[in-house]
């Protein structure tokens, strides 16, 4: 399956940034008024505007394009002027065939020199065609880097932003826990007061509420990480006081044979590809040194030179010229035909470091598969189970108020209710972090 064209991808994820000017105005909201909240697109948008790594490729990316040229690729002519002027004392010594002698001492003299050459390369072995090629190749790829930047940078924030949803769904659970114990904690005073419970209770159930009301502090410590985390990779500033209120939902409609039959579409391997190509256009370069090289040269010369003694006082030239020059390579240590061999072992790398990386892609969108699957099957389970454990958690503090349930019995209900939310939490995360990874590797992110 082919890749899609770069111009088309670059479109495609660029359309990403249409919560852009909610971002602008999030992050104005925390500087005037300290407290606002962050919602997934603009997460998004505010990421793909303030990170390093995006702007770096940005970078890459104009700077493949400013060396897509054929001037870079030494197709175009190169035009040079030179210009000297040089003023000497030359001793003249002379006998000329008239029987005169000349011999003076210090004698005064001036030479200059200018010219402007023009020379334009008319064949070499095709090697500014593929010089060309592999320009416009690296310009290709650095945008392919750019989208794989920007998808990943998307994936991070997303797996950030529901991390904290679900420290702060443990956060729910606890809160929950809590009021019950606090709960019971009043039902013993009150039963305390009437002579129907002794303070071993009291005692207990105390304990059991700060024990949580610890684990709360705790909690709340995880989640201000965990925002700091996100708060880093949108590059704010990390003691900035945000606010979440959003759920985990997971899209339950991905098909094993559609991410497999996209992988391909990863700007990873896509620029894995390219670089296949790029070294085989070296290697065509490379192999072009060993042609015959023919310029066309053209230019304009001016000589004078001037001597205060001598049979020659004055000597002028000047006029244009126009010309062909050819170098020839004939032997320089088998140094070309070596760094073509090079090359084409470089190409051989290239294109299994190619077979690493759908290898490598493949396997993580069959193992995230296999979480996502995994964790669906028992997602729906775990509901019921949650709803089954609080149902059991009202019921027994009900036949507790009533004497008829233990103390023990309501931190075993306590307890079991804890693991369902944590279990039901965790579960939608995964599913979730899974259905994350796997657009990310078929570029469907958003």
């Amino acid at each position: 399956m082919l890749p899609q064209s770069s111009k088309t991808r670059y479109i495609k994820i660029i359309s990403v940034k249409r919560s852009l000017l909610a971002a602008l105005l999030f992050t104005a909201g925390i500087t005037c008024f300290g407290q606002q909240t962050l919602t997934l697109d603009s997460a998004i948008a505010i990421a793909l505007r303030n990170s390093y790594d995006i702007e770096i490729a940005r970078n890459n990316v104009e700077a493949a394009d400013i060396s897509n040229s054929y001037g870079m690729a030494g197709g175009l002519p190169v035009v040079t002027g030179t210009a000297t002027d040089r003023e000497q004392l030359n001793a003249v010594n002379q006998r000329i065939s008239t029987g005169e002698h000349i011999n003076r001492k210090s004698a005064a003299g001036n030479s200059a020199t200018a010219g402007v050459q023009g020379s334009i390369l008319l064949y070499n072995g095709m090697q500014v065609v593929a010089t060309k090629h592999r320009l416009e190749e690296l310009e290709k790829q650095s945008q392919e880097y750019l989208n794989a930047n920007i998808i990943n940078t998307i994936a991070t924030v997303m797996t950030q932003y529901y991390d904290v949803v679900r420290q702060q769904s443990y956060l729910t659970t606890l809160d929950t826990s809590i009021a019950v114990s606090q709960q019971r904690v009043d039902i013993i005073k009150t039963q305390l007061d009437v002579g129907l419970a002794n303070n071993a209770d009291l005692f207990q159930s105390q304990l059991d509420l700060n024990a949580l009301i610890q684990s709360r502090k705790l909690q709340e410590l995880a989640i201000e990480q965990a925002k700091t985390s996100l708060l880093t990779s949108l590059t704010l500033k990390p003691d900035s006081n945000i606010v979440i209120t959003d759920s985990i939902t997971v899209d339950q409609s991905l098909m094993l044979e559609d991410v497999m039959n996209n992988i391909y579409q990863s700007p990873d391997i896509t620029a894995a590809s390219m670089q296949v190509t790029i070294n085989r256009l070296i290697e065509k370069e490379t192999a072009a040194q060993r042609y015959p090289s023919l310029y066309a040269n053209a230019g304009y010369n001016y000589n004078r030179s001037q001597t205060a003694a001598g049979n020659v006082l004055l000597n002028q030239t000047y006029g244009p010229y126009v010309g062909v020059s050819l170098t020839i390579p004939i032997y320089n240590g088998s140094v070309y035909k070596r760094q073509q061999k090079i090359a084409a072992i470089n190409t051989e790398n290239a294109r299994l470091q190619e077979d690493i990386i759908v290898r490598d892609n493949t396997s993580n969108a069959v193992k995230n598969y296999q979480a996502y699957q995994k964790s669906l099957q028992q997602l729906q389970t775990q509901q019921e189970s949650y709803a089954l454990a609080k149902q059991l958690l009202d019921l027994v503090l009900l036949k507790f108020q009533a004497r008829v349930a233990t103390i023990v019995d309501v931190k075993n209900a306590q307890e079991s209710f804890a693991n369902a939310g944590y279990l039901l939490v965790n579960m939608s995360y995964a599913a979730k972090a899974a259905e994350i990874e796997m657009k990310r590797l078929t570029y469907k992110l958003r």
